[in-house]
């Protein structure tokens, strides 16, 4: 795997690590860690220059709110980022960074988050490369695929799919929802370039 862009080792990126790879189930969290992969590679091919650690953190964090135990009842892009505030406050990160994971992590589905700076697009960018939102072929594909063999799919488009549709049945006029009515999100996710 090149480096380019490697995951952080500092102590509180392994426990947030920890932390998903303990409540997601295995395809939410490769999903998670290609979000972070697939928007370094887009950083690098843009010349980004980017936190690693913060991009990171919200990357693996960003959809922790479509698990079992951090489902509050909120939309899941706001339990996701309450419960990733709630982890990195305990852990003594500082505010202001906190601040900006909760935002990439609230805005990644929304097109708000491409105005931002850059730890907060590439969670939006990565994200929506990996469900299939954005052409995946504008990365350069060997880079593509040894992200895929090392984070494999498992299925992700049927997984994701039952998640989703579960969020949206159960909060009706939240962003799931909403995202099913006005663009068709299942049809996103079914036109996504990968096998699964």
């Amino acid at each position: 795997m090149n480096a380019e862009l490697s995951i952080p080792d500092s102590s509180l990126c392994t426990k947030a690590t920890e932390l998903v790879l303990e409540l997601s189930p295995k395809f939410l969290f490769n999903h998670s860690v290609r979000t972070y992969r697939f928007g370094g590679l887009l950083a690098q091919r843009e010349g980004m220059k980017v936190d690693p650690e913060l991009f990171y953190l919200a990357s693996i964090l960003h959809d922790i709110g479509l698990t079992k135990r951090c489902d509050h009842g909120h939309s899941f892009e706001v339990d996701s980022a309450d419960v990733a505030d709630e982890f990195l406050t305990h852990h003594g990160y500082p505010r202001d960074k906190i601040d900006i994971v909760r935002e990439a992590i609230v805005l990644h589905t929304s097109l708000l988050a491409e105005e931002k700076q850059p730890e907060i697009a590439l969670v939006h960018f990565g994200a929506g490369f990996d469900v299939g939102a954005f052409h995946i072929k504008d990365l350069p594909s060997d880079k593509v695929q040894q992200i895929l063999e090392a984070y494999p799919r498992l299925g992700f488009k049927k997984a994701f799919a039952e998640v989703w549709m579960s969020e949206a049945k159960r909060k009706p006029n939240m962003l799931a929802d909403r995202v099913n009515k006005e663009i068709g999100f299942m049809d996103i996710l079914s036109n996504a370039p990968f096998e699964d």
